[in-house]
């Protein structure tokens, strides 16, 4: 600006011609001649620059449009621009919406989308990534969120279930501890409702798993009875269930800000954001509900129970002559219903199995529920039929 400025001055002191200016300068006269022109209507504002935006664009979005996700997003400040996209569209499915990116870039401007302040992370080693999810049903996703008191200062210990490849939320229950007694049920009731997964990804904190041999807990066993697989991620990896945290993140946001006053208000708010959080979940084009098809209902447990042999000083073996190990977490019912507790044999963790024997020698059990079982070791399969109830359970834990 300061050099048009001097280029008018020099052309109004009448020294030099149109011609010599704009040779000087390297500019053509017409440029001259517009700069001039400029600064005799407007003075030194009229040498800046001005904006280069076209005053009408066909291809523009309709402002009708962008004034319903702002209103949207002013309603439900968590929402990201793929949800409102897909509210919106279900509603006005003729209208012509804009991409998602332009949704992000309309709301930014509009100053509804908090700049997240970057922190700086020392260089740490990649996790494994977990498997993909293809399809629902294939993994589901479980966690306790974090616990806070209610308003009668007990403590609420949020479970919740979601299906790993649609985002449905299966359960979301406000428990007063977190004990596989509690949690069970739970489970019970989501595969009353949807079926068995192929996988259930959890951390590595109790009920889902323990400190004892191969980390099994007493629920993962049962998982594991059921023919489901229980998947854990690494250590110290929250990330590697990022969208279940996520997932917390806004539930806290909704329902525990402030808490409700006790858990059974707790539990109405989780129901009351259920219903509004899971029609709103969208896998292409269709709606969650549409895409999380139910399965089977869950195969109700043989109450079957293996012949156990036994032979003094050895452990217990099975008809086949498969040993069987057991731990706190696994516990074998031999004839009678009476509870074989074993010592001093030697155990491998394989794939998430305890085992007893030579690794080597192990191979995949075929048994009468092996569709719904598929137990990868011989020594599970032995009693993955079995059912052993709440009262069993607790006999054997007293026993092992």
């Amino acid at each position: 600006m300061d050099q048009r400025m001097q280029f008018v001055t020099e052309f109004d002191s009448g020294l030099f011609t149109m011609t010599e200016l704009a040779e000087h300068y390297g500019i053509s006269r017409t440029t001259g001649y517009k700069w001039v022109e400029r600064h005799d209507a407007e003075g030194v504002l009229g040498l800046a620059d001005r904006s280069r935006r076209p005053h009408h664009s066909p291809q523009a979005t309709d402002s009708r449009l962008i004034e319903a996700l702002v209103a949207l997003r002013k309603r439900h400040p968590r929402w990201g621009a793929k949800k409102l996209l897909g509210i919106l569209t279900r509603r006005r499915p003729d209208a012509d919406w804009p991409a998602r990116s332009t949704v992000c870039d309309r709301l930014k401007a509009a100053g509804l989308v908090a700049a997240r302040r970057r922190v700086p992370r020392p260089g740490v080693p990649v996790p494994q990534p977990r498997a993909a999810i293809t399809t629902a049903n294939e993994v589901w996703t479980t966690d306790f969120k974090g616990e806070f008191r209610t308003g009668d200062t007990r403590y609420c210990y949020p479970f919740t279930l979601r299906d790993g490849y649609s985002r449905f939320v299966l359960r979301c229950d406000a428990l007063l501890c977190h004990t596989e007694g509690v949690t069970r049920p739970c489970f019970e009731r989501a595969f009353t409702a949807y079926g068995l997964p192929e996988r259930i990804r959890s951390d590595n904190g109790p009920p889902c798993a323990s400190v004892g041999l191969g980390r099994l807990s007493r629920l993962a066993v049962w998982w594991i009875r059921l023919g489901i697989v229980p998947e854990r991620i690494d250590p110290g990896h929250p990330e590697q269930n990022g969208s279940h945290e996520q997932f917390h993140r806004v539930l806290k946001a909704d329902t525990a800000r402030p808490p409700a006053d006790n858990a059974a208000a707790q539990q109405h708010r989780f129901r009351r954001f259920c219903a509004e959080y899971n029609p709103t979940r969208s896998v292409g084009r269709r709606r969650a509900g549409d895409a999380l098809s139910p399965l089977a209902a869950a195969p109700a447990e043989s109450t079957a129970t293996p012949r156990v042999s036994r032979s003094r000083g050895n452990p217990p073996r099975l008809d086949d002559g498969r040993r069987i190990v057991a731990s706190h977490a696994v516990c074998v019912r031999g004839l009678g219903g009476r509870t074989h507790r074993l010592r001093r044999s030697r155990r491998w963790h394989l794939d998430r199995q305890v085992c007893h024997g030579r690794p080597g020698s192990l191979r995949r059990a075929s048994t009468p529920d092996s569709t719904h079982c598929p137990v990868h070791c011989g020594a599970l399969a032995g009693f993955a039929g079995s059912r052993l109830n709440e009262k069993d359970d607790e006999k054997n834990l007293n026993n092992c």
